[in-house]
This record gives structure tokens, C-alpha cells and sequence, in this order.
């Protein structure tokens, strides 16, 4: 595999055109959890025995992260919905810039490489547009593992004196947003790999955390919880590989059933157990009036009374992904709506495009404001990251007319499937090359 022959340019100027009006109804099937893969691809690199992630999402950053894996000496492939890896047998500790600036979890990545090749350098994370990727916590827990970083303004260097991290206690709670998931995650690929017993203070909890936490301790990694407080790691010296699945993605879930609300549809998700959906989550959706029914072993989404305006919605780690789509659903809820995104303040990129369709939509700081219910009519709009490309399509189908979206780019990034699931619930759109 090689960048030029795997992975399109960062630009792609084919749009998506979406004829408004179509009921979405039927079943469809989810696929694997983009922010929990992206965590576990990351780990496989501590394993010293061949590993398969199942189910894996087939988007971009998957693709981005299997280069990244290969060109720094871990080989991985992909196979269908297969992820395979094989161990290295020599390591070169450098992200390639133009992979690492393509994802967020590039520092997580990189923790994967200094706790097996004992030094890692790599370009600051890439990823959606809306929020800058600070990693300071990132880099306290390299520090705390022994590491000397040298760092500059568009990269990291990271040294351990030997070749593996010593224990450590750190902390990953930042001030802004609370637990860092990535930061809790790359103190546990570096402890993992630490002779003793590691701690990390006010760990996130969130389910990609827990994941990859299950992984480890799958290939024999010792992990310890206290709740929310305290996460002690039992490094190894071996972890074993084998087959290991990725859940399915929450948010596509959350997606598929917010596009169906706002057309006055129901889609049962037949791979999506009713526990996937965290508990806030669930809350959320059902303030904006979508149920969630356990049915067949997945999940049935339905809005029988049509959607409900929500006086205040606050988003959390879990929602933030959904807040976007949320927005555009809101535009069709008699009343006035607000949400107040506590994670990312700026995360409203969405909003100009969705006031092109007719909404009335504004942001003021961290507050989102939606006067409802707005008629809808087709646009041509540009969407800047991965959930607002999303909430862009979900307008559009409540639109009248035919819409035209760029950033398919995007949503490649994030959504494997999603154009293709849309239109077999009955969704009328095409990709078309401009």
C-alpha cells in the first residue's frame, strides 16, 4: 500500500445532490465504530502476536491509519471489514506528515510507537476543522513515562531513556472539556507497556476508552478501575494478539435515526443493541422526540409525534459527534430550541449552511439557537467537517427541491456508507462529478 495508490487528495470536488421530500423507512445495518477503531488501531501496535480487528468502519482514516502503521514497521492490511496486523520486525518511529495531519489521533498513535520503539516523532494532529487539537496532556503522560520531548510548532519529538516507559501516575483532565478520551488512552498504550503498575488520574470513561481498555486486557495487560477516579494499568512485557471486534458506531446510529425523524420515517438498526447508545445520549433524542425501541436484537428509531423543539440541550463528550445532526432535526420542531455545546464552543460550522435551507439557526458562543419550524428549500452548501456534512444531508431531506452538498471529502472521513444506506431507506440522492 502506498499513499498515492490508497488515499484520495484532501480535496474532492465530487458534490452530493439530494431530492428532498422522500419518507426514509427499513432496515439497515451500522457499521464499526470510526472513534473506537481509530483508538484500537492505535493499540495494535503494542501486540506482539498477528491481530484482526472485525467490523472496522471502511472509511478514510481507516485507510489513513493503516499507511501510518505500515510505513512506521508495524504491516497492517485491509481486508473487507477485516483490519489484519502483523508484528514488526523493525520500527521507523516517524508519522509521515501528510498521514498524521489527516487525524485526530495522531498523538495517540505516536504513544503507540514510543512504547514499542522507545522514540516516535510526528507532525501536530489533523482532523475536523472546528476545534484546534490541543495535546498537552498527550505530552504530560510521555513525560511521565521517562520521555524527553522536543517540540516545536508544527512538531513532536518524543525519547525514552530505555527502551520501554517507566511507571507513572498522571493526570489527563483538562481544564475546558474535563477527561481528555485521547490522552487517557495514550497513557494507557504507554503503561501497557511499563514494567509496574501505572496510574492514570480522572480517566475518561467514554466507550472508546473502555474498548480499547477491554482490548488490552484481552492480550493480557492487567486493568484496574476506580470508577472515575483512578485507572491502574499492570504493564507487560508480551500481549497477545488473536480477533478482537469493533462495536458498532453509536453515531452513525444516531445519524440514520435523525434522518429518518426528520422525514417522518423509522429505520431499525439491525446490528445496534440498545445499549450502544450511552444513557445521555438516549436522553437527548428522546427530548428532541425520537424513541429508541429495543426490536430483533437491534435498535428501532422512530418520531411518531414528530420532532419536539428542546428548551436546553446540554451536549457532553458523549453527544458533541451528534449535536450537528441534532440542529438540523430541530429546524423542523415547532418552538424555539437551544443548545449550549459544552465541548466544543466553536462547533458550529453547520449553522450558516442549515440558515441556506431557510432555517432559522444562530450561534452565539457555545449557544446554538433554532426558531422552528422553518420551511426548507434546496441549497447548494458546503459542509467543513465530518457531522456537519452529515447535518447538511439531513436538511436536505426535508428540503424541497434538489440540493447540492460539497465535502463529500468529509464524510468520507467519518461515514463508510452512509449515501448508499440512505438510499436504500428511500433517500433520492447521487454523487455527482463536477
Amino acid at each position: 500500500m502506498t499513499e498515492q495508490t490508497l488515499l484520495p487528495p484532501f480535496t474532492d470536488t465530487r458534490t452530493i445532490r439530494v431530492t428532498g421530500g422522500h419518507r426514509l423507512q427499513g432496515t439497515a445495518s451500522v457499521q464499526g465504530s470510526k472513534n473506537c477503531a481509530l483508538h484500537q488501531y492505535a493499540a495494535a501496535q503494542l501486540v506482539d502476536e498477528p491481530i484482526v480487528l472485525t467490523g472496522i468502519p471502511g472509511i478514510l482514516d481507516t485507510q489513513v491509519c493503516a499507511e501510518i502503521l505500515t510505513q512506521t514497521g508495524t504491516p497492517a492490511r485491509i481486508v473487507g471489514d477485516r483490519f489484519e496486523i502483523t508484528p514488526p520486525t523493525a520500527w521507523h518511529p516517524v508519522i509521515p506528515d501528510q498521514l498524521g495531519s489527516r487525524i485526530r489521533t495522531t498523538a495517540v498513535m505516536a504513544a503507540g510507537l514510543l512504547a514499542r520503539a522507545g522514540q516516535v516523532r510526528f507532525p501536530l494532529p489533523g482532523g475536523d476543522a472546528f476545534a484546534h487539537r490541543l495535546i498537552d496532556r498527550h505530552l504530560a503522560a510521555m513525560e511521565a513515562a521517562g520521555a524527553t520531548l522536543d517540540v516545536t510548532s508544527t512538531h513532536i519529538g518524543a525519547r525514552l531513556p530505555g527502551q520501554a516507559p517507566a511507571p507513572f501516575t498522571v493526570d489527563v483532565t483538562t481544564q475546558q472539556w474535563g477527561p481528555s478520551l485521547g490522552a487517557t488512552v495514550t497513557a494507557m498504550l504507554l503503561a501497557a507497556r511499563a514494567p509496574g503498575t501505572s496510574t492514570i488520574l480522572n480517566p475518561n470513561t467514554e466507550p472508546e476508552v473502555l474498548t480499547t481498555a477491554a482490548m488490552l486486557a484481552a492480550g493480557g495487560v492487567g486493568i484496574t478501575w476506580e470508577g472515575a477516579t483512578a485507572l491502574h494499568i499492570t504493564g507487560s512485557d508480551r500481549i497477545t494478539g488473536g480477533t478482537v471486534p469493533v462495536p458498532p458506531d453509536r453515531l452513525e446510529a444516531a445519524t440514520l435515526a435523525l434522518a429518518a425523524a426528520i422525514t417522518n420515517g423509522t429505520v431499525h438498526l439491525s446490528n445496534v443493541p440498545i445499549s450502544t447508545f450511552p444513557s445521555a445520549l438516549v436522553v437527548m433524542l428522546a427530548d428532541a422526540g425520537i424513541e429508541l425501541v429495543s426490536s430483533d436484537g437491534g435498535t428501532l428509531a422512530r418520531c411518531p409525534a414528530g420532532p419536539r423543539p428542546v428548551q436546553t440541550a446540554t451536549v457532553s463528550a458523549t453527544c458533541t459527534d451528534v449535536q450537528p445532526q441534532l440542529t438540523a432535526l430541530l429546524t423542523q420542531a415547532p418552538g424555539v430550541s437551544r443548545i449550549e455545546e459544552r465541548i466544543y464552543t466553536a462547533r458550529d460550522s453547520h449553522v450558516g449552511p442549515l440558515r441556506s435551507f431557510g432555517a432559522a439557526v444562530t450561534s452565539d458562543g457555545p449557544t446554538i439557537t433554532v426558531h422552528g419550524r422553518s420551511r426548507l428549500t434546496a441549497a447548494r452548501v458546503a459542509g467543513q467537517d465530518i457531522r456537519a456534512v452529515a447535518a447538511l444531508l439531513i436538511a436536505a431531506l426535508a428540503a424541497e427541491g434538489v440540493s447540492t452538498i460539497e465535502g463529500i471529502y468529509h464524510l468520507q472521513r467519518g461515514y463508510g456508507s452512509l449515501l448508499p444506506t440512505l438510499s436504500t431507506l428511500g433517500a433520492e440522492l447521487e454523487v455527482a462529478r463536477e
